[in-house]
């Protein structure tokens, strides 16, 4: 029995993909062009796929799982289940106009032409806000069609802005925020289903890994209980008595977002030596 992913053959959320894959200690060998592989040291059979097509092949069942952004997934409106935010890819579905003109809501986009690739979220957003606009659905370039007289706006993926910036464009709604997710058949067997919680369990470990740093310092024994409070850790900080009298080396795990105002904190209580290290697996 093997679970068969598909992800991106090529693009944006290929080389993250990977990367995951990788990263939870299964070996793939892919060369370019190559549609299929099969993983090394894991029950794993990888389908290499355009992003569009992902969710209904997962729906079909040709596909057992898939890695896809979110946009895809609402916008193809598949039968299939997110079961994991991956924690890349991540963007935004946007509306964007001529940088000269004047945006004062919703309204403003009323009677417009809006090109897009994603017609059916946009369709949505429109029935949401009340707003009837006209909608042009290409499948690349949208950023040009209002230079090109073809569109008044365009709603498209936006990461940077760059690109809207270059093409005369500046953003004015956001329809949807969107990341990488696994999705999964409705339909797996129990030894499918067991397959795709180990698999999980191991991307789960790497997602926490990756949001956290390990850190080590010396801390004055005068001190220690104070910078000991502001090192919650996993379940409370490992605190080890230096050679030298008076001092003690705590270890420590801090979450990402807090690092920085937690590293002031330390040392303002005397905190030295402070090392960070990059964890590559954690596991609760």
């Amino acid at each position: 029995m093997k679970l068969k992913i598909a992800i991106q053959k090529s693009g944006r959320l290929y080389d993250d993909s990977i990367l995951l894959l990788k990263e939870c200690g299964i070996g793939i060998s892919h060369r370019p062009n190559q549609l299929k592989t099969e993983a090394s040291n894991f029950p794993l059979e990888i389908f290499f796929l355009r992003d569009d097509d992902i969710p209904q092949y997962v729906e079909d069942a040709v596909a057992d799982i898939g890695v896809v952004g979110e946009n895809v997934v609402f916008e193809t409106e598949k039968q299939v289940d997110v079961v994991e935010k991956l924690g890349f890819g991540r963007c935004r579905l946007s509306i964007a106009i001529n940088r000269t003109e004047t945006y004062t809501g919703v309204s403003s986009i009323h009677g417009k032409r809006i090109a897009t690739s994603y017609p059916v979220l946009v369709k949505q957003f429109l029935q949401r806000n009340g707003v009837e606009a006209e909608i042009h659905e290409i499948s690349g370039s949208v950023e040009i069609a209002p230079g090109i007289g073809l569109a008044d706006a365009i709603c498209d993926l936006v990461s940077s802005g760059s690109t809207l910036l270059t093409n005369g464009l500046k953003e004015v709604e956001t329809i949807l925020q969107s990341e990488a997710v696994l999705i999964r058949n409705l339909h797996l067997d129990p030894e499918q289903i067991k397959l795709l919680d180990k698999l999980l369990f191991r991307i789960k470990a790497v997602k926490k890994a990756r949001n956290n740093k390990y850190i080590l310092l010396n801390a004055p024994n005068h001190n220690l209980q104070k910078i000991v409070s502001l090192l919650p850790g996993m379940k409370s900080p490992t605190v080890v008595p230096l050679a030298e009298p008076g001092w003690s080396s705590v270890h420590s795990v801090l979450n990402e977002n807090e690092f920085w105002e937690i590293i002031e904190k330390l040392k303002e209580a005397g905190a030295q030596g402070i090392l960070v290290v990059p964890i590559e697996k954690m596991i609760l």
